[in-house]
């Protein structure tokens, strides 16, 4: 939390989790405002790997980080408290400076890792570990704690599609703001605040009006993606143990 009296909440999140829903989430309450993974297209003119619509994401969103962050620092519009920004934590690149995160409460959303790949093996059909963004994740949780001295907060999505009510209150709690009921739902459809990319990703989150019942998957990764997945799991498991539970 910053000095201005706003709440800057830095969820970092890997590929097919439930990001998007709680972007939704957050949208929903009055006193918030939020964006939609503002160093997307900077960490696409840096990769070479390709994802969905890179162009289009590319001439569409800001590419420079300094300008990106500046706005993450920003100001917000009057009556507007929160801003909740959604990242996923492989967009932050190496050669992007830390400092900003200092003036944010970073919190971490992880999805067993199984699950998480045998979905995004459909978008990026070989992925390594770098890609599903865990190690990031891990980096960056470990920086917020040194610094801090503080554990900061990790969600599990299946926890929160299990309970939504009490996951989300947990996390207002540790973020330091009231808890707000329209967090629960939201109308359907498409955002202003979608990025770009949102026809490539989004079709599900559209539909929906509120976080759908969790389900248990019974696809498996292929064999080709063993070594990543074990990987995966490794990084899973040091954020597993530190999540927020009710």
């Amino acid at each position: 939390m910053g000095s201005d009296t706003i709440t800057r909440i830095a969820m970092w999140s890997g590929p097919r989790n439930i990001s998007t829903a709680m972007l939704r989430s957050f949208e929903n309450r009055a006193d918030a405002v939020v964006v939609d993974e503002p160093l997307y297209a900077h960490y696409l003119t840096q990769v070479t790997i390709d994802h969905p619509g890179q162009d289009e994401v590319i001439a569409h969103h800001e590419t420079d980080w300094h300008k990106v962050v500046a706005k993450l620092l920003g100001p917000l519009p009057p009556g507007k408290r929160v801003f909740y920004q959604k990242h996923m934590a492989h967009h932050l690149l190496p050669a992007i400076d830390r400092a900003w995160l200092d003036r944010a409460v970073n919190v971490f959303l992880i999805r067993e890792p199984e699950a998480m790949l045998t979905s995004l093996i459909k978008k990026i059909p070989e992925p390594g570990v770098e890609d599903t963004g865990l190690p990031q994740q891990v980096a960056l949780f470990k920086r917020v704690q040194e610094r801090s001295g503080k554990t900061p907060p990790v969600l599990d999505s299946k926890d929160v599609l299990l309970d939504p009510r009490n996951m989300l209150s947990a996390l207002c709690a540790a973020a330091e703001i009231p808890f707000d009921e329209a967090m629960l739902s939201w109308p359907a459809g498409k955002r202003d605040s979608d990025g770009i990319w949102a026809k490539y990703w989004y079709a599900e989150v559209e539909k929906s009006t509120g976080f759908q019942p969790y389900r248990e998957k019974d696809e498996r990764v292929p064999d080709t993606l063993r070594g990543v997945l074990e990987e995966c799991r490794e990084h899973y498991a040091v954020l597993h143990d530190a999540r927020l539970q009710v």
